[in-house]
């Protein structure tokens, strides 16, 4: 992960309902094409992340970890689509474009946990969200975005969670 610059956003959540809220403000912004690529060690939140993110994408269907079935789809009534697929169990970059990778973010938004495992199957510009435990009720999380889209949304995303 690279050192932290004027772009990048570092964020100390200190609850799983913040992490929730963030995710919310997150996924509100989304637009097809776009992919969040999360790193960080279990139980680091990256699900419950995502579970805001759908919800903000406005989906209401129950997000779960896809680490067996390695992606969700969640539909919003609009037919957006938010792809989350699970890069676990993935064990090559050529793995993970066998998935096709391309269709998942041009039909819609792609989020992928563990997405350090397949990175070189990953576009060039995308959002980076490293998550780490710190306690029971803390995460560090980290947004750090490659390209002017996600360098807009992440400033964006600053400006309505935070007013900054």
């Amino acid at each position: 992960m690279p050192i932290l610059t004027a772009k990048t956003l570092d964020f100390i959540s200190r609850s799983p309902d913040q992490t929730r809220r963030l995710g919310m403000r997150l996924g509100s912004l989304l637009q097809p094409g776009d992919i969040v690529a999360l790193s960080g060690d279990l139980g680091a939140g990256k699900t419950t992340l995502v579970q805001g993110i759908a919800q903000g994408w406005g989906s209401t269907d129950a997000v779960s970890s896809p680490t067996f079935v390695l992606v969700n789809v969640y539909r919003r009534p609009d037919s957006g689509l938010l792809h989350h697929m699970d890069a676990y169990r993935i064990q090559s970059a050529l793995e993970a474009e066998d998935l096709d990778l391309d269709a998942m973010y041009t039909s819609g938004a792609l989020i992928v946990e563990w997405a350090e495992r397949i990175s070189a199957a990953l576009p060039k510009e995308i959002l980076w969200v490293n998550m780490n435990w710190i306690a029971d009720e803390q995460r560090n999380l980290v947004f750090h975005p490659i390209g002017k889209r996600n360098e807009a949304l992440v400033a964006e995303f600053k400006r309505q969670a935070f007013g900054g």
